[in-house]
């Protein structure tokens, strides 16, 4: 236990820096985005298509205090019938291939797609991890149509906010 503490007094606080001056101008105008475009909150359905959850885990992080990314009007639902998006991360496996098109078909129009990580971009077809075999489909797009493309491997809670918001800018 001693050296533990002794390696954790050491290594110090490891976590990202604290959001830039002006963060808060850029996410306020994001909600209002949002709800111009809209009229409403967006509601997003994450669909884990056969990742490792890397992409999950900040995904995940975007509901966190640091980031709030409710309180601009952004909120997950549990069913695709009541989304606007559909967050993909993953290779989508052969197993998942069908529930993502019904994901795709259940969530009303105008319904945007957010390929999430290397993996749900197709990244991995180029230099292969995953790519299209016997058990993937390999991208989202061999599955069903994407408007945006978050690559990385995962792609920063940051990274996936951008996607996030050039994917609701193309709603105008």
């Amino acid at each position: 236990m001693i050296p533990m503490l002794r390696r954790i007094l050491r290594t110090g606080i490891v976590s990202e820096p604290p959001p830039a001056a002006g963060a808060e101008g850029e996410m306020a105008r994001l909600g209002e985005d949002i709800r111009r475009i809209l009229g409403r909150a967006l509601a997003i359905r994450e669909v884990d298509a056969g990742s490792c959850n890397g992409c999950e885990l900040e995904i995940h992080a975007l509901n966190n205090p640091y980031y709030n990314i409710e309180g601009y009007g952004i909120k997950f639902v549990a069913s695709p019938r009541h989304a606007d998006m559909l967050l993909v991360t993953g290779p989508v496996t052969k197993n998942m291939e069908h529930a993502l098109k019904v994901a795709w078909d259940c969530t009303p129009a105008p319904k945007l797609v957010v390929a999430v990580g290397d993996c749900g971009c197709g990244c991995g077809e180029i230099g292969g991890t995953f790519g299209t075999s016997y058990a993937s489909c390999g991208a989202v797009e061999n599955v069903i149509p994407v408007d945006v493309r978050v690559p990385g491997c995962p792609p920063t809670p940051t990274a996936l906010l951008a996607g996030i918001l050039a994917a609701v800018r193309r709603q105008k």
